[in-house]
């Protein structure tokens, strides 16, 4: 799949997620059935259940819980503190968005960047509602990040830089943007292993949605080449032979066949690293 076949069907399918919550729907979007009216509930909430506290959720808009499409929570372990400025990519509905600015407080900052109109339109009616004044949404790409070098503190995002065409200009443009000593804190979806191309392809229409997943060296190796350090992946969900039969069941493949070929090597991960600290001269 080419760059732009890619980014419009990321824009539609994730269009018609925003559009099903403004509805008063659900937003179910990384599965074989996404964003049908009878998307499974069941096969969506292993990936993307329980993943927020309740006393996060309860200080939140209902549209913006709902709008989550993400694999893991990386406010939660991002460490934020008052006075960060933040930069989610794929901001969505913007639930990280809005927990962020709440972390860090007046002092600080949260940026949302989203390419999805009817996603932008979702979250900027979720801060209305919010009343946070420290929030800001840009349209764009996460492959060209629409703000300065060196403006930001941490760069946060939720399972979105594996749906990208472009990844290593998504860290590239990420290291740029971030101050020195600046940090990386994303969820992500990763590939544990060697996986024939084939399965892979296959078992993607679930875990990466539209878009490939990378291998855990290959993840460390693109975040190195863009020049950061302290490098780590952390599973947060191992997924098992039974959640991908969940999550396969009607993608047009001998579901129970494959999930056992891959029980254990697509995970969510919590990703982190560090820009360096600049040096004197």
């Amino acid at each position: 799949m080419d760059a732009t076949t890619l980014k419009s069907e990321i824009q539609n399918k994730y269009g018609e997620a925003a559009r099903r919550v403004a509805a008063g729907g659900s937003s179910s979007c990384c599965t074989p059935s996404c964003c049908r009216e009878d998307a499974s509930s069941a096969a969506t909430d292993v990936v993307t259940s329980n993943l927020y506290q309740e006393s996060e959720k309860s200080q939140l808009p209902a549209e913006a819980v709902q709008a989550s499409l993400g694999c893991g929570n990386p406010t939660a372990l991002a460490e934020l503190k008052d006075g960060d400025v933040v930069l989610d990519l794929g901001s969505g509905g913007g639930i990280d968005v809005l927990l962020s600015a709440r972390r860090v407080g007046p002092s600080g900052k949260a940026y949302g960047l989203d390419m999805t109109d009817d996603m932008l339109a979702l979250a900027r009616e979720n801060l209305r509602k919010s009343g946070l004044q420290n929030v800001e949404f840009l349209k764009g790409e996460i492959e060209q990040i629409p703000l300065p070098d060196a403006s930001v503190d941490v760069v946060i995002s939720n399972c979105v830089i594996n749906l990208s065409w472009d990844k290593d200009r998504v860290l590239t443009e990420t290291f740029r943007v971030l101050r020195p000593g600046g940090r990386l804190a994303v969820s992500d979806i990763v590939v544990r292993g060697d996986m024939p191309s084939d399965l892979r392809r296959s078992v993607e229409l679930w875990a990466g949605c539209v878009a490939s997943t990378l291998e855990e060296s290959e993840y460390r190796q693109k975040l190195a080449s863009a020049g950061f350090e302290a490098i780590d992946l952390e599973p947060t969900r191992i997924y098992r032979a039974a959640d991908a039969t969940a999550l396969l069941s009607g993608a047009g493949i001998d579901a129970e066949a494959v999930a056992q070929q891959v029980d254990g090597k697509f995970m969510s991960a919590f990703v982190h690293a560090r820009k360096p600290q600049a040096q004197p001269v």
